[in-house]
């Protein structure tokens, strides 16, 4: 039996390009694994703290006296566990001012943490997640950054994801993407149809 983490971060709830697209690609998951069980998280309904000093203290073996930030600890080890228990890791990302959602920068700062998912080698930075785990990314973006478009230099929604995955070990990243959803209803709805058909030849 397999486990998909299944993660949302868009603001826009039932309007949201990337949580129809992060839905439908665990949906093709379930087919093609019957009994797999899926873990959510929806990053805007249930937020962690943003990183802080409290936080860096705690990580260093600092008392924890303060509940709220004992409790909000413990959400962050819940993610990471999330992540060794997963086996299909699927997040939904629109752009948003040509990065990525703060409440998913605030999940990132939770699991990538020193000593858990990454350590420090000879040779470098080491990812700690164990191999053979497959991420998808459902991106959604309003404009254009693909090929040749002159905004492509302002992308960092997807590279700085792929970046720090690969870098507690999340290597196997598949992106499946929708852009310029904020050109129109044809542009969209042409974009929106050709996600769909990367989703349903998933294998």
């Amino acid at each position: 039996m397999s486990t998909i983490l299944h993660i949302d971060t868009s603001i826009l709830g039932g309007y949201s390009v990337s949580r129809q697209l992060s839905a439908e690609i665990v949906a093709r998951q379930k087919t093609l694994h019957p009994n797999a069980t899926v873990i959510y998280r929806d990053l805007v309904e249930a937020p962690a703290l943003h990183l802080s000093d409290k936080h860096i203290a705690a990580f260093q073996g600092a008392e924890v006296t303060d509940a709220a930030l004992g409790a909000d600890l413990a959400v962050g080890g819940a993610y990471i566990d999330d992540l060794f228990a997963a086996d299909v890791i699927v997040i939904g990302v629109p752009m948003y001012n040509f990065s990525i959602p703060s409440q998913l920068k605030a999940w990132i700062d939770r699991v990538c943490v020193a000593g858990r998912t990454f350590q420090y080698g000879a040779n470098g930075p080491e990812g700690l997640l164990p191999k053979g785990k497959k991420v998808f990314i459902a991106s959604s973006r309003g404009g254009q950054y693909t090929g040749d478009s002159p905004a492509a230099f302002l992308e960092h929604q997807e590279t700085y994801l792929k970046a720090v995955l690969g870098f507690i070990g999340l290597s196997d990243v598949t992106v499946i993407r929708a852009e310029g959803v904020s050109r129109g209803d044809e542009v969209k709805n042409a974009a929106l149809a050709e996600a769909k058909d990367q989703i349903a030849a998933l294998s």
